[in-house]
């Protein structure tokens, strides 16, 4: 009895010592840009228990001593080893080098540097996490309500613009961003904007036709950057990554419906009907993402995507005294399917070859100004109630990157091929040809453009023991742009003869005409060295310049410099400087649109005329050239206790040369009406450098998360403030003197409310256990436009508000519910439709004109 009682105590003495020796360790798993990383596997080294991160990246993982090893690995992630010690391991992963080449953050070309740690300011926008809270299915939408400085309008009867969203940073053109995938300049829509009350003359990159589910997470570049990218890049670079994820997939459903007018009133103050209560808009929006391990290390990752949206109707009442207005006006329908894939191949050694890119189809329709029953554009044997002609779209978009990047003479090395191709046909149904009377067709195909971008590069970079470290890098792209315009079926764009000379063309949308028709080419070369020098572990400073040559305007030679301070562990300072441009796009120069009218037997023509064109030149509309800016910035980032981030970032662009389209001159010009009589063209218009303005800004970001009760608030607010000067309106030396018809003053005013002087979000996350919530308000600032009275129209500002509620049902399944602008927010209303750009009785401002929406939404992880 004694020695079994002396064995248990030393079997108890045993256990006790073996408890005291096992410890706890807990820590966070993020990436390098701080997002949390889920399914990280961690490990002790040695023994076969671990545990997984959870979609916080959070672990809490039992170790057998503070000696103990613990192994961090995950798909596509540089393994990492880190000591148990304290009992508390936050690690940052780099993402695999083999598997994925190297990774840069936009904005350096250094492999070491973190988003947090370039000079410039840089925004993580984690699509992958935010597109699981939030109803927008679209990238431009999603893009509006979570980053500061982005801006993008849904537009309304504006022909194209109702089919591509115009978008842009810091209040700039469309075409004065540019958009990256993976890091490779990515190429831009065939569509220049005509109409709508933004982004009018400008060209600009359809975001819409990448699908959110194939994103990682987006970079958002805010400081000007051509000495780096090349051209377009004035207001910054939007850098778009790719899902690289293996062995894991996820399946989305979402459903959203607009619900609008409801416990609200629907008259003006005289107790007319201006509005319905509606349901309408019913999105659908299903996609897939998996990712594949392929052999040696390699992967593949594919997300298919497919959305639905129907119109919504925002209808017009007639009031007494007042002449037929739009009936039909909203946001028009969408049908869309998309495929896009990343991969990456190990070929030997630091050698891997890299493929990604995508297809897509988008099919839309979008009504419309009203022909009324009495209208000369009518044909009451077919419509005797009058019409609303339906302008359609057919837009294709293919590209595909693929490269080799490997080690060559201690170089990292990447050569690459990005090819890329955007086409858009109009369709005009609900419609006809007044000439043709009653045997008119009621549809047509109306032609469309095609802009194709095809681009060879060879980017080296090494890091150099000099100091704490310079990084350099070199390289040489060469660019060919092909744009094209087709024309549409006869009946689209003629106007036979007939006795009363009812107007030819398909209503809503006149066709493409032979004479518009176009084939052009255009090839640049340019090279671009940069270096980044840590001088101390205190002091960044970095440098680039970037020479380009371009076969139709010929040289431009640009530079940057920029530095970083870390005053404190806690404080920084940034700044940069540089000059930057932007080539004309090859719409701008040669796009064309002919409308043929006949009028008392006499034949003339309504033209945009090409800038390349025999017309241009005859009235003396000099060739275009590149856009140039001057752009500086300076701000700071502080951390002044754990959990708060703050950053400030003051910027100035002056931009000179930019492209407009002027106003309409017309026969009776006493400069050039003339010329315009003699060709049989009762007005034209012209593209051309002739407007400089002045923009200068504060962007402030901060965010700041702590417990409330068991659960975790995070709070963030983004603020950009900004004001854009109109400085000089250069015309052309013929039409001295007119600017009101070369940029009139509706025009200023236009462009000035595409940088509204601000827009304020304020977004609270509150996430304990398995629910979340998130709250956003934001705050769109007042705008003054001109109508068409003309008088000036101010628009007050106006606040959304989105409110989403998610269940983590399991590990697998995520459930959200919500609204955005719950509230039922619409801009200023407008007595008279007809004075609106929209023909309205709201203008498409930045909230839009939908409405309060409200959706679910279910995600599946398997």
């Amino acid at each position: 009895m004694r020695k079994a009682f002396i064995c248990l105590i030393a079997l108890m003495i045993s256990a006790t010592f073996t408890f005291a020796q096992t410890t706890t360790v807990k820590g966070k798993v993020t990436d390098r840009n701080g997002q949390p990383l889920e399914k990280v596997s961690v490990k002790e080294k040695g023994t076969s228990g671990g545990t997984f991160t959870d979609r916080d990246g959070n672990f809490s993982l039992s170790a057998s001593s503070k000696d103990a090893v613990l192994v961090f690995s995950g798909a596509g992630l540089t393994e990492q080893e880190v000591t148990a010690n304290s009992g508390y391991a936050d690690v940052t992963l780099a993402p695999s080098a083999i598997l994925l080449g190297a990774v840069e953050i936009v904005g350096t070309r250094s492999l070491k540097r973190s988003a947090t740690e370039t000079a410039v300011p840089v925004d993580i926008i984690p699509i992958s996490k935010i597109m699981n809270t939030v109803g927008q299915v679209d990238l431009n939408q999603v893009l509006q309500y979570v980053a500061p400085s982005f801006n993008s309008n849904r537009q309304s009867g504006s022909d194209g613009a109702d089919h591509v969203d115009p978008a842009s940073l810091r209040g700039l053109g469309p075409d004065q961003t540019l958009v990256l995938v993976n890091g490779k300049r990515w190429h831009q829509s065939s569509l220049v904007n005509l109409f709508g009350s933004r982004g009018r003359g400008n060209t600009g990159t359809d975001l819409n036709a990448i699908p959110a589910a194939a994103i990682e997470r987006i970079e958002i570049l805010r400081d000007g950057a051509a000495a780096q990218y090349g051209s377009d890049a004035i207001a910054g670079v939007v850098n778009i990554i790719l899902k690289s994820s293996v062995n894991q997939g996820t399946a989305n459903v979402s459903a959203s419906t607009f619900m609008t007018g409801y416990g609200k009133s629907l008259k003006d103050a005289d107790g007319n009907k201006i509005m319905d209560k509606q349901t309408d808009g019913l999105t659908i929006n299903a996609n897939v993402n998996y990712g594949f391990t392929l052999k040696n290390n390699g992967f593949i990752n594919i997300t298919g995507d497919y959305l639905n949206k129907a119109k919504t109707y925002r209808s017009n009442f007639k009031t007494p005294n007042e002449d037929d207005p739009r009936r039909k006006a909203g946001d028009g329908s969408v049908e869309n399917y998309s495929l896009f894939f990343n991969s990456g191949f190990p070929i030997k050694g630091n050698t891997s070859f890299y493929a990604f890119g995508g297809i897509g189809y988008r099919k839309g329709s979008a009504y419309a100004y009203t022909r009324s029953a009495g209208s000369s554009r009518n044909v009451p044997a077919i419509y005797p109630d009058g019409f609303d002609p339906l302008i359609g779209s057919k837009i294709g978009d293919k590209s595909v990157s693929f490269g080799i990047k490997t080690k060559f003479g201690g170089w990292n090395t990447d050569f690459n091929a990005t090819l890329g191709s955007n086409r858009f046909e109009y369709g005009v149904s609900n419609t006809l040809n007044t000439s043709l009377g009653a045997s008119s067709p009621t549809k047509f195909k109306a032609g469309g453009f095609q802009l194709a971008q095809n681009m060879f590069a060879v980017h080296l970079n090494k890091s150099l023991k000099l100091l704490q470290g310079l990084n350099v890098a070199v390289g040489t792209e060469i660019r060919q742009d092909q744009y094209k315009i087709f024309k549409g079926e006869i009946g689209s764009y003629k106007q036979y003869p007939n006795p009363d000379d009812a107007p030819g063309g398909s209503q809503g949308f006149p066709g493409f005409q032979p004479a518009d028709e176009t084939n052009k080419q255009r090839v640049n070369w340019g090279v671009y060295a940069d270096g980044e020098l840590d001088v101390n572990k205190q002091w960044m400073i970095s440098a680039a310049t970037r020479v380009e040559k371009y076969s139709d305007f010929g040289w431009t030679a640009n530079w940057k410099l920029a530095s970083r301070v870390k005053i404190t562990e806690k404080f920084a300072l940034r700044g940069s400087v540089s000059t930057g441009f932007r080539a004309p796009s090859l719409p701008q120069i040669n796009f064309s649109n002919t409308f043929t009218n006949v009028a008392a037997g006499v034949t003339s023509e309504v033209v945009i005329a090409p800038n390349s064109g025999s017309l241009a030149k005859l009235v003396g509309i000099p060739a275009l050239k590149q856009e140039t800016s001057l752009n500086g910035s300076f701000g700071f980032t502080t951390k002044p206790i754990r959990n708060l981030s703050i950053t400030v970032d003051g910027y100035m662009v002056n931009i000179k040369d930019r492209v407009v389209l002027t106003g309409y001159f017309d026969q009776s010009d006493d400069a050039i009406g003339t010329i315009l009589q003699d060709l049989n063209i009762g007005s034209a218009q012209f593209f051309t450098n002739a407007v400089d303005t002045k923009t200068k800004g504060l962007d402030i970001i901060a965010t700041y998360s702590f417990r409330v009760g068991a659960g975790k608030l995070s709070t963030t607010f983004a603020g950009n403030f900004n004001k854009l000067e109109i400085s000089k309106v250069k015309t052309a030396s013929a039409l001295s003197g007119k600017e009101d018809i070369y940029f009139s003053l509706r025009e200023k005013y236009f462009l000035q409310a595409s940088a509204p002087n601000h827009k304020l979000s304020f977004g609270f996350e509150y996430k304990l256990n398995n629910f979340t919530t998130n709250l956003r308000f934001t705050n769109f600032a007042a705008i003054d436009l001109i109508d068409y009275d003309p008088k000036l129209e101010h628009f007050k500002a106006r606040t959304v508000t989105d409110l989403s509620f998610s269940y983590l049902a399991n590990e697998k399944i995520t459930i959200t519910v919500g609204g955005a602008n719950i509230f039922d927010v619409y801009p200023e209303f407008r007595a008279d439709p007809g004075l609106t750009e929209t023909g309205t009785r709201f203008e498409a401002l930045q909230m839009g004109m939908g409405g309060a929406m409200y959706f679910a939404k279910v995600g599946i992880k398997f």
